[in-house]
């Protein structure tokens, strides 16, 4: 798998505190270098922790299940 930064953004806990969030494209390659069906939307923080999408602007860090909301 290969994956690419394809944006970032802040998101923020109930507690107000903000988490700076990146988001991948990771597509699978085969060995010639082609890639394979469409790529894949994963998000991780800066420090690498993963996070789930819920919907819309709502986020969960995997680890502790913290509830994040994208900020505008």
């Amino acid at each position: 798998m290969a994956a690419v930064m394809v944006g970032q953004f802040h998101a923020r806990d109930a507690e107000g505190r903000i988490y700076p969030v990146h988001e991948f494209q990771e597509s699978t390659l085969q060995a010639d270098g082609n890639a394979v069906g469409a790529p894949i939307v994963t998000y991780r923080l800066a420090i690498g922790d993963r996070v789930n999408h819920l919907g819309e602007n709502r986020f969960e860090l995997v680890a502790s299940g913290v509830e994040l909301i994208r900020v505008p």
